[in-house]
């Protein structure tokens, strides 16, 4: 039991820490107990560790998207340039079959320069593994190339400014299949009719400049609401079925 609460513990301190939360508040009582634990009661006596393991360095990139790459390195053309520690322009294979696109870069990822390598980059690469897939053979990529003060959602007008570089990466790519996480994701690149939402939207068809496009749910959202994991699940079958590939028999990330 006390393995368990530990786990769920340190599930919630990851999500904080890759939000940017440094601090939270705990009841004196709960830490008491965490500290008289014992091993027989399942005690560590030890912090859980939280910390994402480091990403290995991205392949190099094809001459088109290097020089796509180097031009949102020395972007300033919105205000999200400030604070920023890396730009993060995407990375994966140059002929994908598949883009996945999420919101913008996180703490983690704006430390490392690379897309999706914190707590939802993990549960991503479970995703694309239970797809068939391996990381490195589809492309990962944000709206923004930026990271957003205390991991805010983009405004608009951030969104519209970094979009293009976006649209010249899925140009060169060309993927067979985009895949949209998340509400902002969809927004940018799929004008939504007004009061549609992710949910109402999730699983269905759309389609950005004649390439399909399937909206589903962000891994972080995942994380936070690990209920919403089998939808998702399906949303990928469904994008299996359309590139004319099997379920594989593996572990599924809902398990």
């Amino acid at each position: 039991m006390l393995n368990e609460i530990l786990k769920d513990v340190s599930d919630y301190i990851a999500w904080e820490q890759e939000e940017g939360t440094l601090s939270a508040e705990v009841s004196p009582n709960i830490v008491a107990a965490l500290a008289t634990a014992s091993p027989k009661s399942g005690g560590t006596g030890s912090t859980p560790s939280v910390s994402p393991p480091p990403a290995a360095p991205p392949p190099p990139r094809p001459p088109a998207l290097a020089k796509i790459a180097a031009e949102i390195a020395v972007c300033t053309r919105c205000g999200l340039h400030a604070d920023r520690t890396n730009t993060v322009p995407g990375q994966g294979n140059p002929q994908p079959e598949i883009l996945f696109v999420g919101e913008a870069p996180g703490k983690d990822e704006d430390e490392q320069g690379l897309a999706f390598v914190g707590r939802a980059g993990q549960l991503l690469t479970k995703m694309i593994e239970a797809m068939g897939f391996a990381r490195e053979d589809v492309f990962i990529a944000n709206i923004n190339k930026c990271r957003p003060p205390d991991n805010r959602k983009p405004t608009r007008e951030e969104m519209d400014t970094c979009l293009p570089f976006l649209k010249r990466q899925i140009a060169t790519l060309k993927p067979k299949v985009i895949i949209a996480m998340g509400a902002t994701a969809v927004e940018g690149l799929v004008p939504l009719p007004e009061g549609q939402t992710i949910s109402k939207v999730r699983g269905q068809w759309l389609e950005f400049e004649g390439i399909p496009l399937m909206p589903t749910y962000h891994p972080a959202y995942l994380l936070r609401n690990p209920a919403m994991k089998r939808p998702v699940w399906d949303d990928l079958k469904t994008v299996l079925g359309l590139l004319g590939r099997s379920v594989p028999v593996v572990k599924k990330p809902t398990d």
